[in-house]
């Protein structure tokens, strides 16, 4: 019975941390603190099954893989929204509900109508039982397992007072800053970013591997409540019941005292949502009272007492001149729309991603079509439209290339995937060049004096086929190229060979394994201490280190069964490459510090930036890249950017000097 205690009081704990971090944006215990309590519970519970549970805090970090996801039919039909795009649309659709209701006094709810995946998640006696996607409306696809991971999402309901069946709408969105993460890591490993926030979200939710949705910073943000047995007889206080019993529930929410204050929320959203951390498209006005709804009942596809008011996008329309294919390191293609000019949010775009052949052939794209513009998310280019009132006659559908455009090998398209690849890894010159590239870059060799340009040109030119031929340039063979001095090519052979430094960690990451990026190195690294090891390893032994999942796995496996790559490592082993960790003992080194983030930003004196990043680490703490509700300190040297210290003063994270950094590690 003690053990059965201690899991049940360790699950509450953190399900009460989790909601105060990823609900109420209030950390009120350590990553650290955390991570050792959700480790003493799975030890627990792998020890003592007969007191599992579904619904535990455990879940979250998923493991369950679904080959296929069950279609179930809706208890309660997801309708979708009318839509009004002017204030003359919304008087319009008033005076429409006035004619049922009889003119009465109206209040209303206005809330952001944030652009996500929407979900159906049904409750029984105050825990989680299961999730289904919008699907048609009428039914949609099991995806239980998956949502459980998202820790906006309570598996277990505080509080006594909700109905003891139920269900929730919500919508899953993909922060921006976690998209633009992603997006980095996809670069870094040589991969195509994703396209937009809102079909990255809408994908997660349909991954088979729950632990790859868990690795996602996804959130649900609820919008509605289904029961016969709600409490409260409006919607807004329903939002702030579902609240209470802890769902993410957007504060931006507002109740409106008739239709001009609705204008009023609309006006100021329409420019301030540029300031939010997700995508949002417009304004949803619902009738507050339950009572008035149930009256003004549903049209055939939509509820009759709600309305979408759509924000403008801003837009352009120009011409599409020609289609071209770029070839990224891995063999990847992406098409790229080549457009006449054209301003749009200030900038003057040319060209738009069209991402894959799927794509060209939704859109039914053609040469010298008129198309319209936007920047999807605000941020990415992207042609939502083709004009066709204005289509030439003679124009005739894109063929997706069938060669690569660089080295004309066959392309093939690996079956459950959107991207075409070149498989000419070693032939392909955008591969080659992209691969050395990425090899000589700041966070892999960071090669001092050799920048992508000059990579370029010494493939052109025949003095590297191979990252491992670097090694051997000299400075005679580098004077003859154009804009190459004495200096110049003299700290371009130094620069490489000082890299000789750099640390097994960057050196794995700089070999450009697919799917291995900046992170996933170092946990590679340091699980297998040198190169050897990591080449012996099977599938099996990759799978079992922490966050490397069967993709990357393979990967791992198939860079190391070619011959050309071992190749290379051993040349570079030759050339003095570190190829395993060096253990660096500090005799100094405490855990004063552990529990605790740490952001670097500015210019130091007494330290360079990494050796305060390793004093950090060295008395237990750990450096954060960006600041965060997880920030604990921020020790700022000079020339610390404005939009940092705005974000720090905002989250109210401690700002410590060099010299207050500095009296902390010697205080006792």
């Amino acid at each position: 019975m003690a053990i059965q205690q201690t899991i049940l009081e360790l699950r509450e704990e953190l399900n009460v941390h989790n909601h105060n971090y990823y609900v109420l944006d209030q950390a009120t215990i350590s990553d650290f603190e955390f991570d050792q309590k959700l480790k003493q519970l799975q030890e627990l519970e792998n020890a003592h099954p007969e007191y599992s549970d579904e619904n535990s805090p455990t879940q979250r970090l998923g493991g369950t893989v679904t080959k296929n996801f069950k279609t179930i039919p809706h208890a309660h039909r997801m309708y979708s929204l009318d839509n009004s795009y002017s204030k003359d649309d919304l008087t319009e659709w008033e005076k429409r509900i006035q004619k049922v209701l009889g003119n009465v006094a109206l209040d209303y709810t206005c809330e952001l109508k944030y652009d996500g995946a929407s979900i159906s998640i049904s409750y029984e006696n105050g825990k989680l039982v299961s999730a289904v996607t919008r699907g048609d409306g009428f039914q949609g696809d099991d995806v239980t397992n998956n949502i459980k991971t998202i820790k906006s999402i309570p598996l277990h309901l505080k509080g006594n007072d909700y109905p003891q069946k139920f269900a929730v709408r919500g919508e899953i969105i993909l922060p921006f800053a976690g998209f633009e993460k992603m997006n980095q890591e996809l670069v870094e490993i040589g991969e195509t970013p994703y396209s937009n926030p809102r079909n990255t979200a809408s994908g997660s939710l349909k991954l088979q591997d729950s632990t790859e949705v868990a690795k996602r910073p996804l959130e649900c943000l609820l919008y509605f409540l289904i029961s016969n047995n709600l409490t409260t007889d409006s919607q807004f206080e329903s939002l702030e019941k579902a609240r209470n019993w802890g769902f993410k529930v957007p504060k931006q929410t507002r109740l409106a005292k008739g239709l001009e204050e609705v204008f009023e929320f609309i006006d100021y959203w329409d420019t301030h949502r540029h300031d939010l951390p997700y995508e949002t498209d417009g304004v949803v006005v619902k009738v507050n009272s339950f009572q008035y709804q149930e009256e003004l009942g549903y049209t055939a596809k939509s509820p009759r007492w709600a309305m979408a008011y759509k924000f403008k996008s801003e837009q352009v329309f120009t011409q599409l001149n020609s289609i071209s294919y770029q070839v990224g390191r891995t063999g990847s293609i992406t098409p790229v729309a080549n457009l006449k000019p054209v301003q749009l949010a200030g900038t003057i775009v040319k060209r738009a991603s069209l991402h894959n052949a799927d794509q060209i052939q939704k859109l039914d794209i053609r040469i010298n079509d008129t198309v319209f513009v936007e920047k999807g998310g605000e941020i990415i280019p992207k042609i939502i439209a083709v004009d066709l009132s204005k289509r030439l006659p003679n124009a005739l559908p894109i063929q997706y290339i069938n060669y690569c455009p660089e080295c004309q090998t066959e392309l093939i398209r690996v079956i459950g995937e959107a991207n075409h690849y070149c498989p000419n890894f070693y032939g392909c010159p955008p591969q080659i060049i992209g691969r050395i590239q990425h090899f000589i870059s700041r966070k892999a060799m960071d090669i001092e004096g050799l920048g992508g340009e000059t990579v370029t040109l010494l493939y052109q030119h025949g003095l590297v086929q191979n990252y491992a031929d670097l090694y051997e340039l000299t400075v005679a063979q580098l004077l003859p190229l154009e804009r190459m001095a004495q200096k110049s090519a003299e700290n371009l052979v130094k620069g490489v060979q000082n890299s000789k430094n750099i640390p097994f960690e960057s050196v794995l990451f700089a070999l450009g394994i697919r799917y291995v990026g900046e992170t996933v190195a170092k946990k590679l690294a340091k699980h297998y201490k040198n190169i050897n090891a990591l080449a012996q390893a099977s599938l099996i032994d990759l799978v079992l280190v922490d966050e490397i999942g069967e993709r990357i796995a393979k990967s791992v496996i198939d860079f190391f069964e070619n011959q050309e790559n071992l190749s290379s490592i051993d040349r570079l082993k030759n050339y003095g490459i570190q190829f395993q960790i060096i253990e660096r003992i500090n005799p100094n080194a405490t855990q004063k510090l552990a529990g605790k983030t740490f952001v670097v930003s500015g210019v130091f004196s007494a330290f360079s930036r990494d050796d305060l990043k390793k004093a950090i680490e060295d008395n237990g703490g750990k450096v954060g890249s960006s600041i965060s509700a997880k920030t604990d300190y921020i020790v700022a040297g000079e020339n610390m950017g404005p939009a940092k210290l705005d974000k720090a003063n905002q989250l109210n994270i401690k700002i410590l000097s060099e010299e207050e950094f500095i009296k902390l590690l010697h205080e006792n």
